[in-house]
């Protein structure tokens, strides 16, 4: 699997990533709140959810711990969520309060296997260059790994 992430525009974050996955499971990995911690994040850390309101409207709330116990919290709205194919929230990163992102994620079927690209939308270049620099990439690419795994397991019925 390979992720690619690039930046379409100077307030825009784009990640495509294909996982060998029934779009079904990759969804079910996503919003299911029993799994998003053994993929959410990079690897080393433990992902709680705080909340997990999947609604349009609903809020959501993840705090990541490191090996430190240092906590990261995260949290936002989904403004729209089109089952199994879309959902789209707004992100932010407690650390920097006040830069708030719009995140879209698709699901595209493609056969067995399950394309999922992301675009995020950011209220100026420094904003996403912010986001850029924070270890985004590291931690997108390790969960990316993490979720490699875990869909192995839901595939053998072991999750």
């Amino acid at each position: 699997m390979e992720t690619k992430i690039t930046t379409p525009s100077d307030t825009e974050i784009m990640i495509d990533s294909v996982f060998d996955a029934p779009r079904e499971l990759v969804w079910r990995a996503y919003t299911d709140p029993k799994l998003i911690p053994e993929w959410w994040g990079p690897k080393g850390y433990t992902t709680d959810i705080d909340k997990l309101g999947f609604t349009q409207g609903g809020a959501w709330r993840f705090v990541q711990k490191d090996s430190g116990d240092n906590e990261y919290g995260f949290h936002g709205e989904f403004l729209e969520i089109k089952k199994p194919e879309k959902m789209t929230w707004t992100f932010e990163w407690e650390g920097m309060p006040g830069h708030v992102s719009t995140q879209t994620v698709n699901f595209e079927e493609m056969g067995d296997k399950t394309r999922v690209w992301s675009l995020s939308k950011y209220a100026s270049k420094e904003d996403r260059d912010g986001m850029i620099e924070s270890g985004m990439e590291k931690g997108v690419r390790e969960g990316n790994e993490r979720l490699i795994e875990l869909l192995a397991k839901m595939k053998a019925g072991e999750a």
